[in-house]
């Protein structure tokens, strides 16, 4: 059984919940791995056919655990950490199965770009989406640079992106960043009835490029200061260095 996912079935429907609320289900290792492994077996049941991924009703998902960016100290630990997210991520996208993200709560961060990597995206009245990387220094490596844009425009996800603040549903919704909003309590029974559309992007060359990227920012005294900024709940310093 795993420990950091919740798996359950209901005729073809499949639901994946995160389970770690003390940590704002933040995606660790062991989540990340669990995921896979949930997605693999989902693949390889023709008897699903509709995938739902929720979280909590305060936390969707916080994004990376961020004592996990804190250790990634190298160019090369940085990329295999943002790739290993991306490949996450399109493992969901390339799923047989249409894949629903019903988000309640904050979905921020590699959480954001989890649902961005969904066919679909069902709010509750309560959702916000946010990339707040910027705020430690850092920026959406998760494919949050690549399938944003692609999603609500470019412009639009350059101000997501560049300021780090969360968006609501309603604003989610009028951006297109979010395909329905309903009242809570509705939100699982919404994300049922949506339906795969098929879309294809071929992003994999710009998603390398954007492991790339977040590495060359490893061991600059921004991204450091901005983690241990966050995990100390004060203001960053940042040097541009």
């Amino acid at each position: 059984m795993f420990q950091n996912l919740l798996v359950s079935k209901e005729g073809g429907v499949t639901l994946l919940q995160f389970n770690r609320p003390q940590k704002k289900n933040a995606f660790n290792a062991r989540l990340r791995q669990e995921m896979e492994e949930a997605l693999k077996e989902i693949s390889a049941d023709p008897q699903q056919r509709v995938v739902i991924v929720t979280g909590g009703e305060e936390f969707f998902c916080a994004g990376a655990d961020i004592g996990e960016i804190l250790e990634a100290t190298t160019a090369e630990a940085t990329y295999r950490h943002a790739r290993e997210f991306q490949l996450l991520f399109d493992q969901i996208e390339a799923l047989p199965q249409p894949v629903v993200a019903a988000v309640a709560g904050y979905a921020l961060g590699g959480g954001c770009e989890l649902a961005l990597a969904c066919d679909f995206r069902v709010a509750s009245e309560t959702a916000k989406f946010g990339l707040p990387e910027i705020k430690i220094g850092a920026f959406p490596a998760g494919g949050g640079t690549q399938r944003l844009p692609r999603l609500i425009g470019a412009a639009r996800a350059k101000e997501v992106i560049f300021t780090g603040e969360p968006i609501d549903a309603s604003d989610a919704l009028t951006c297109g960043l979010v395909s329905k909003v309903v009242a809570k309590d509705k939100l699982h029974e919404a994300a049922k009835k949506l339906v795969n559309r098929g879309l294809e992007m071929d992003i994999g060359a710009a998603l390398e490029l954007e492991a790339c990227c977040l590495g060359t920012l490893a061991g600059t005294h921004d991204l450091h200061e901005g983690t241990l900024a966050f995990l100390e709940k004060r203001k960053p310093n940042f040097t541009g260095h």
